[in-house]
């Protein structure tokens, strides 16, 4: 098997988002890997290892209540920088402008660091949205 560039993880990474597939997450992830997500602010909530960070991606990717849309995705290297806009709601205030700065390594994410510009919470998956 080869092991797919970093341009190939994430697109598909991408994809199971914006497809709302999970399953495209199953082999993307690796054992070792860190996320930190968008909040809580300052730093975000830090998930650590294959099981959690999938479970935790699988729970965003498979909420059809929301829209992830990437708008640019740069990669140079081992690195690929995501800039997007997540939609939680229907209203127009519902929906928050981000990146995500990711790590590859041998065809999977090692590091994925996420950054929004939001004044408050942000609903996630399964988090019930309030107008």
């Amino acid at each position: 098997m080869s092991v797919r560039s970093t341009a190939e993880v994430i697109d598909r990474f991408n994809r199971a988002f914006t497809g709302h597939e999970p399953g495209l997450l199953a082999d993307l992830i690796a054992d070792d890997c860190v996320m930190e997500s968008v909040q809580p602010a300052p730093v975000g909530e830090r998930v650590v290892g294959r099981e959690a960070c999938t479970a935790w991606w699988a729970a965003l990717a498979g909420d059809r209540t929301s829209l992830f849309t990437p708008q640019e995705v740069i990669v140079a290297g081992d690195r690929a920088t995501t800039l997007w806009t997540y939609r939680f709601g229907d209203g127009p205030d519902q929906w928050v402008r981000g990146v995500n700065v990711m790590r590859v390594a041998d065809g999977r994410v090692t590091e994925a660091l996420g950054f929004s510009k939001t004044a408050g919470e942000v609903p996630l998956a399964s988090e019930p949205a309030t107008a």
